[in-house]
């Protein structure tokens, strides 16, 4: 086997000026050479996208916990996230956020919302002019209920800021399976140099302007994920099941349009892609806190066992502020919260469903 490189290999390969310019001619130049990747969170996904840049770009993944830093470097595997997968040899890792991000041509941020800002915060004195910073998180910051690419621009303002969404199950995509999924800035010339730069094989990205709906269709998917999973575990069909994904999309579009989306966007790979994949799939780590919910079991003895964060637990609450502020109805998301608040079974939520009017009215 090949021997794996270092950090110090990996920056120096990477050495040079950045290509990320403000003009369009030099960041279509970027897709053309080599660019250093920093990606910061070694949970699935982040270490999904790492794994898919090294093999072209030098790559390094920053892990919190050095142990696991250690074990992506000597063994090449990352266990407690992506058991079963090799790593690439060329990925380097480290658990120094400087050495991490200060040769960086592009800051990738694959954190959990809620320490958001805190990480980047970390990072954001080594972080160089004006390169791009990715997130892949999906969730609003608890108290301010900001996305993760307003945090971006409070945090390193003047840096273009995107967000990549759509349906990515990590051990799909790390298997070759094929997926799709959006990247969304607001410069179409930023997102088409790194939809260059992160796609690969069978992973196909296509690029969005409509950030707002991307980050929102994204965050709020994990809620109405949680109510399928709840339907789920409490013995309901596939026709409730269906019907919960449906008005939970018309939920989150209209909370997302209240806010700045563009409706479409909920029709597209960000959205009902998105909504599906989580709803559907045994991968999905809020579908399956819902099945428990859905089973009887308290919010607080589910979270105690989980490894991975479920998003849509903190995303309820966020959501429903939110729809407050906006003058929107959520009624599934109200339920939602109830439920995880010991209010109210999940069997009661199911007989809960009470009179249906007209098919564009909440509920």
């Amino acid at each position: 086997m090949a021997r794996r490189r270092s950090l110090r290999e990996t920056s120096t390969a990477s050495s040079g000026a950045s290509g990320w310019s403000r003009s369009c001619g030099a960041l279509r130049s970027m897709t053309v050479r080599a660019m250093s990747v920093a990606v910061l969170g070694a949970g699935s996904f982040g270490t999904t996208i790492a794994a898919l840049t090294a093999p072209r770009h030098p790559t390094v993944l920053w892990a919190r916990d050095e142990t696991l830093a250690r074990e992506v470097r000597d063994k090449g595997t990352n266990e407690r996230y992506l058991g079963g997968f090799r790593l690439p040899d060329s990925l380097a890792a480290t658990s120094d956020i400087d050495e991490a991000v200060s040769s960086a041509d592009v800051v990738i941020v694959g954190v959990p919302s809620h320490g958001f800002r805190d990480v980047l915060g970390r990072a954001a004195d080594y972080v160089r002019p004006w390169i791009p910073v990715v997130s892949l998180t999906k969730g609003f910051e608890p108290k301010t209920l900001k996305r993760m690419t307003e945090v971006i621009a409070d945090l390193l303002p003047g840096h273009p800021a995107a967000a990549l969404s759509g349906p990515n199950l990590a051990k799909e995509i790390m298997a070759g399976q094929a997926a799709a999924s959006v990247i969304a800035t607001e410069d179409l010339a930023v997102a088409t140099a790194l939809q260059a730069l992160l796609r690969r094989g069978t992973f196909r990205l296509y690029t969005n302007h409509d950030v707002i709906g991307c980050e929102v269709a994204g965050a709020l998917k994990n809620v109405v994920a949680i109510a399928a999973g709840m339907a789920q575990g409490a013995g309901a069909g596939d026709n409730t099941r269906a019907a919960v994904i449906s008005r939970g999309l018309a939920e989150l579009t209209r909370l997302g349009v209240a806010l700045g989306g563009q409706p479409q966007t909920f029709a597209g790979l960000a959205g009902v892609g998105d909504l599906v994949a989580t709803c559907m799939s045994p991968q999905s780590r809020n579908r399956w806190v819902g099945e428990q919910l859905g089973r009887g079991r308290p919010l607080e003895n589910i979270l105690a066992e989980m490894s991975m964060v479920a998003e849509g637990v903190r995303t309820t609450a966020a959501a429903m502020e939110l729809a407050s502020r906006n003058g929107v109805e959520m009624p599934i998301c109200a339920v939602i919260q109830r439920v995880m608040e010991g209010e109210m079974t999940a069997a009661e939520a199911l007989a809960g469903l009470g009179r249906a009017g007209h098919e564009a009215e909440p509920g």
